[in-house]
């Protein structure tokens, strides 16, 4: 539900703007606040007041004023707060969007997305029942998710006849533990939602109060940071195809964008420049965009990226890696244990990952954490410091340094089921080779010729066929085969054997030293794929038969795709790496025509005219 209202100070121009969240546990009165604040400043919609309180009448209860924002029919039979509703008002110059999130412990996945965007918070504590269990849950999540701006807000006074040392007992015990928090607030101020004493009115029935009203204290509260002024970070929501002209769409979480721009694509590494900025129905079109708004982009030349990607532009480029420490609020009914796979949704991306530790596990009563042991369990409402790693690459931020994309949920099965912020990036064992490859990228020398002008003379797409397991025979035979129908359609086509690399680049590489024979393989393959061919390789020569070797692989030849072909005599399960899995088989010739048809379903391989089909492929 949202109200929107305008100031009360005729003609008074929005200066900033500001999202507050208000939390409390269930009953503390967190509805009853908002509508005494709506009502008592005249920021109602004209009728609103009275239209409640004949409904109250008609149907016998008396008036409340949490009604006036608990409008559901579910929540009104409940008498409990069940969704975020958004309101918005304006005072003294500011625009304030107020969050209402829910008090119940089932309801707090809505509260961690509606404190998502919040840059300050009210928090309110009922007098008469002091700190509860939920109180300090939701102050630890508030700090959690970097809200330090925090008013506290002691309601329901009339309830403790306004006596100053029950004010007093509340205010000392929750600062106290807020500072272990790290979380000053700025003010403490004792009230009553319902009677309308320090909402707006400073309240008579509590001389010995001489702070500001509710109303007051957010003007006090710091405005957000200009996005605008932060680095450039716009994830990539989809990418649209008209005739040969592709769109990429997106929100700007933050920074300016402009015709001209040089962009480069994380973690992909790509690079582009601005041409057009596309926008729904504006003539002449933008020549620029700022953070908040939603575009599309067209690029001077057509690479293919996907949705996940994030756009920046140097030196401010995102983190990139498989793995991340960070902060979780646990929501799933589930316990969460080391090893747990989940779903990870940053930003635009969605891409499978596993908790590989739980470092602490923190208890919101008294913020006592330990170091855990292997089998330890994150239970819900938890709070844990953990480890993720990713199947793929991501790019990301410190929550502390840009919040859009330094936050995460987990999904596990069909529902959201834990939150978090992302405190640090854990070097994964293929950053050197990130780091080296995407130096090479940036300084990378290109020729006249683009890449998908190579796409549509050859009729496909730049890709690396590896053919991976225990068979090598089999291996090599089908590498040969594929070679050679390959060829015979015209397709660019190369068998790449490491052994020839064995024999030549690698003859001075001491020890046996496998890392360096793939690192060698990885680049030679990538200069190969640059001129635009269809790449066919074995790992008959590789002693890394796991998915180290694939992952090094993978991201010296990134962003060309990667097919993998799994080769075995048996019928044991194949590795999760494996695109294609053939178990012995004797007719190579139909194998091959298999790996070309996958080739044709992932976009590899276009159609007879030579024109790009859609390229869609992760790796």
């Amino acid at each position: 539900m949202a109200t929107c209202k305008t100031d009360t100070q005729a003609g008074a121009s929005v200066r900033d703007r500001l999202n507050i969240v208000i939390v409390g546990s269930v009953d503390h009165g967190k509805s009853t606040l908002l509508g005494r604040l709506y009502a008592d400043t005249g920021t109602l919609p004209e009728g609103k007041l009275e239209k409640i309180q004949a409904i109250c009448k008609q149907q016998g209860k008396a008036f409340e004023y949490a009604f006036l924002f608990d409008a559901f029919l579910e929540e009104q039979q409940q008498g409990v707060t069940i969704d975020t509703a958004r309101t918005f008002f304006q005072w003294a110059g500011r625009q304030y969007i107020l969050i209402d999130a829910p008090g119940h412990k089932e309801f707090l996945k809505n509260m961690v997305s509606g404190a998502a965007r919040a840059g300050a918070a009210l928090l309110l504590i009922d007098a008469l029942e002091g700190v509860r269990e939920q109180s300090k849950r939701h102050g630890l999540l508030l700090s959690l998710l970097g809200i330090t701006q925090v008013t506290v807000v002691v309601n329901k006074m009339d309830l403790v006849e306004y006596r100053q040392d029950t004010f007093r007992a509340v205010e000392t015990e929750y600062r106290d533990f807020l500072s272990r928090l790290n979380v000053t607030p700025r003010f403490v101020i004792p009230c009553s939602a319902r009677q309308g004493d320090n909402i707006v009115h400073a309240g008579a029935r509590m001389p010995w109060y001489t702070g500001p009203t509710v109303l007051e204290s957010l003007d006090n509260f710091s405005s957000e940071v200009d996005k605008t002024e932060q680095p450039l970070r716009l994830p990539i929501q989809d990418v649209y195809k008209f005739d040969a002209c592709r769109i990429l769409a997106g929100r700007l979480t933050s920074g300016r964008l402009r015709v001209g721009d040089e962009l480069i694509f994380s973690p992909s590494n790509k690079t582009a420049v601005v041409r057009t900025i596309e926008a729904f129905n504006v003539d002449p079109p933008p020549t620029q965009a700022r953070a908040g708004q939603s575009v599309g982009l067209t690029l001077n030349e057509q690479i293919f990226v996907e949705r996940g990607e994030i756009i920046c532009r140097a030196p401010s480029i995102p983190l990139v890696s498989t793995t991340f420490r960070a902060n979780l609020f646990w929501l799933g009914r589930r316990p969460l244990a080391t090893g747990t796979s989940c779903l990870l949704r940053l930003a635009t991306r969605e891409v499978e990952c596993r908790v590989t530790a739980i470092h602490r596990i923190v208890d919101a009563n008294d913020l006592s954490s330990e170091t855990q042991t292997a089998d330890a369990l994150v239970r819900q409402n938890d709070v844990a410091d953990i480890t993720v790693q990713a199947r793929a690459p991501l790019a990301f931020d410190l929550y502390a340094d840009c919040e859009d994309t330094g936050r995460f949920v987990l999904v596990d099965g069909y529902d959201v089921s834990g939150g978090g912020i992302i405190t640090g990036m854990i070097q994964d064992r293929e950053d050197t080779l990130r780091t080296g490859a995407r130096q090479r990228d940036f300084a990378w020398v290109r020729g006249n010729v683009t890449t998908e002008e190579r796409a549509a003379h050859y009729g496909h797409h730049a890709a690396l066929i590896l053919l991976i397991g225990p068979d090598a025979t089999g291996k090599t035979f089908l590498a040969k085969q594929l070679e050679s129908v390959l060829v015979a359609e015209g397709r660019h086509a190369y068998l790449l054997d490491p052994e020839n690399l064995r024999r030549g680049l690698d003859a001075d590489v001491r020890n046996g030293d496998a890392g360096e024979m793939i690192r060698r393989y990885g680049e030679v393959a990538r200069l190969l794929m640059d001129t635009g061919a269809l790449l066919i390789s074995t790992t008959n020569s590789f002693t890394l038969e796991d998915d180290r070797a694939l992952d090094a692989i993978r991201t010296l030849v990134h962003p060309a795709p990667m097919l993998t072909v799994y080769m075995s005599r048996d019928t044991g399960p194949a590795p999760a790496a494996a695109d294609l899995c053939f178990t012995g088989p004797e007719d190579f010739t139909a194998t091959a025509h298999d790996v070309l048809a996958a080739l044709k379903r992932n976009g590899t391989l276009t159609d007879a005219t030579g024109t790009p089909s859609g390229f869609q492929v992760s790796i």
